[in-house]
């Protein structure tokens, strides 16, 4: 049975809008104009218990606010959703208390008071069980290195030190589902690897299901096995990774490391994408050529030192598909 069914959720806002300058501004005063803008426009999809799913657009695509209608915190205009067998608006108290929420650009952290004494306040506000309290608690610090940080005021955390301590948050009371809104922005390289190591511990070790907004799309690919792409406030896709670039390109890419400068790479079934000094960056089609028998062709013909084969990068499956739904 899905932990989340959302069937023809919308929601819009009405949106002021004016002319520029001052004669604009008192025009507007005296006749008011107003668009509106769809940021949910009849979605729908489900989830089932243990997924991990990747949930990506542009910005203004409706991501934002469909995580807040799904945690309880706008009311759709229309259409119907459960999570986790509730209608989240209607009952919030209940609904908080088994789901997780971290925004990345806020925190629910209290700003001046150190962080174990927001971890406490949690656990007051979510009536957790001291024996449970402190058995998260405990597995927590020791999985996210929270130890050092535990007495300092949150206000003076590194924002990768703050996104720890949020996702800690997120789960003191034990929740059942996580909704994750762009956890990593901002974060350098090791704390960014900290974050996708937990969320993957976290859903493969405990079940839990997570819903993972992002626009690094990085995370997608390591994380995430089913994506959901919407854009204009509507759901263009529902597939894997692998799907997703199955719907663009079949084509992989052949990296060589040449032994000299100034070679020229050819060949009839490849495409030349870049050459830089030694480095070779070529495009091929699996269908048409087999990697080993590429490979194979083209050592045979050339000095090669180092050669690897890759799929192209996420980020340029995703652009593509997004130009193809503006055309």
């Amino acid at each position: 049975m899905p932990c989340i069914v959302a069937e023809n959720l919308s929601k819009a806002y009405r949106i002021s809008q004016r002319q520029p300058g001052v004669w604009g501004a008192v025009r507007g005063l005296l006749h008011r104009q107003y668009r509106t803008l769809h940021a949910l426009d009849g979605i729908s999809f489900a989830i089932e218990p243990g997924e991990l799913v990747g949930y990506i657009g542009p910005n203004g695509a409706g991501k934002s606010t469909t995580v807040k209608v799904l945690s309880g915190i706008l009311v759709p205009d229309g259409g119907r959703c459960e999570v986790l067998g509730r209608v989240p608006w209607q009952d919030r108290v209940a609904h908080v208390s088994r789901i997780g929420v971290v925004f990345g650009q806020r925190t629910q952290l209290w700003w001046d008071l150190p962080v174990t004494e927001s971890f406490e306040l949690l656990r007051d506000i979510y009536r957790v069980p001291e024996t449970d309290y402190q058995r998260r608690r405990d597995e927590l610090i020791a999985i996210l290195e929270l130890a050092p940080l535990l007495d300092m005021p949150v206000r003076q955390l590194s924002l990768g030190q703050r996104m720890r301590c949020d996702l800690a948050a997120s789960l003191i009371h034990g929740p059942e589902l996580l909704f994750l809104d762009e956890p990593t922005i901002g974060l350098d390289a090791l704390s960014k690897l900290a974050v996708r190591d937990f969320v993957r511990r976290l859903n493969r070790e405990r079940g839990t299901t997570v819903i993972l907004t992002t626009h690094d799309m990085d995370d997608i690919e390591a994380l995430c096995r089913r994506v959901l792409l919407i854009d204009g406030g509507r759901i263009l896709l529902d597939d894997t990774v692998e799907g997703l670039r199955s719907r663009v390109s079949s084509e992989r890419r052949l990296i060589l490391d040449l032994a000299e400068e100034g070679i020229a790479v050819t060949d009839p079934q490849v495409r030349l994408l870049r050459q830089e000094g030694r480095r070779v960056e070529l495009a091929f089609d699996p269908e048409e050529v087999p990697a080993a028998a590429l490979i194979s062709r083209l050592t045979a013909r050339h000095p090669v030192r180092d050669l690897f084969v890759e799929n192209p990068p996420i980020e340029e499956i995703i652009a593509h598909l997004y130009r193809r739904n503006q055309a």
